[in-house]
């Protein structure tokens, strides 16, 4: 396994403590609810978004690399980690109006998003619906892809697949069972760390979370609201640069999905990752850094120079060459 640095050998189950030197935890209030975030760097405004029944520590391996180059936030998404879970109906247009508010709260009139699973398809609904908010996206894994007439009953199936994990961790959680729905999310089991397990148990056992995590989960999973669905019309509408990041071994959505909403996205670029799970970001962190931080910093020096082109430090750049990777 290759460090977050890219070049050194990195321990396998790194601590978080040594993954998030140099980054803060803050509580800032986005609309009207108390929100956590990891936040490290400064620069443009780069907002991490986490999976269904996630937290910020998703991207604990991120935040402190992308920093470097930007102002990150990785955040708990509304209901979620230790962000205040009101007894609301959930919804994707929800988590997204959530997710405004905290580009308010930190005075970003627009940012770079970053989205997994869930995440994605937040991400990806704001760059619909709000474009003029959103300088860039990034689908990791996304959720809520609707492409083609056969798109309906693979979100059920898929849908139903993730509630079924979900759920099973959640009802009574125990460590066996947090362990068992990380063990599912990834490709190499053995990147599951005890550290991982306790974060994510503790939250899964928390009482504000037992009170509406089943709800939510349904709404997004087997409950998904058909306006919010990212179909082809939804995604050919979206105008900020787009990276589409998939892994062949995602346990969720399979990656002909992802490549084809590439296809429908205008100039959207495509990337397939080997030997990875439904967590790239913190299974392969290196090449995870080298693919993302190589497009926002690609998207940021082209709009300096006027142009959206790469800047020639190893990002994606070329749809047609990464498509042809893809299908190799």
């Amino acid at each position: 396994m290759t460090s977050a640095e890219g070049g050194t050998a990195q321990p396998q189950g790194n601590s978080f403590w040594v993954d998030l030197l140099g980054t803060e935890v803050r509580y800032r209030q986005a609309s009207s609810y108390r929100t956590r975030s990891i936040e490290a760097g400064a620069g443009e405004p780069v907002v991490l978004l986490h999976g269904v029944s996630g937290h910020a520590e998703t991207w604990v391996r991120n935040v402190a690399v992308l920093g470097r180059d930007f102002r990150v936030h990785a955040i708990d998404m509304l209901g979620h980690g230790f962000t205040d879970k009101p007894q609301i109906e959930y919804s994707i247009r929800a988590l997204a109006e959530h997710v405004l508010g905290f580009l308010d709260e930190i005075g970003a009139s627009r940012a770079h998003l970053v989205g997994q699973s869930l995440g994605g398809w937040v991400a990806a609904f704001l760059a619909v619906h709000h474009p003029e908010r959103v300088a860039s996206l990034v689908s990791v894994t996304g959720a809520g892809l609707q492409v083609d007439a056969d798109g309906a009953t693979l979100t059920e199936n898929v849908g139903r697949q993730v509630a079924e994990a979900t759920t099973k961790a959640l009802d009574t959680p125990t460590r066996e069972k947090v362990r068992t729905r990380l063990e599912w999310l990834v490709h190499d089991p053995s990147v599951v760390t005890d550290e991982l397990v306790e974060t994510r148990y503790r939250i899964y056992a928390s009482p504000d979370f037992a009170a509406t995590a089943g709800d939510m989960v349904a709404a997004f999973t087997s409950r998904p609201r058909p306006e919010e669905l990212l179909t082809a019309e939804r995604l050919a509408t979206i105008n900020c640069p787009t990276l589409v990041l998939w892994t062949r071994q995602n346990p969720t959505m399979p990656w002909p999905v992802g490549e084809a909403a590439s296809r429908i996205i205008p100039d959207a670029t495509f990337r397939l990752m080997e030997d990875a799970g439904h967590w790239p970001q913190f299974e392969k962190p290196a090449e995870f850094h080298a693919v993302v931080g190589g497009f926002l910093r690609s998207v940021t020096a082209g709009r300096r120079g006027g142009r959206t082109d790469g800047d020639g430090d190893g990002g994606p750049t070329d749809p047609a060459t990464n498509r042809q990777r893809a299908a190799r």
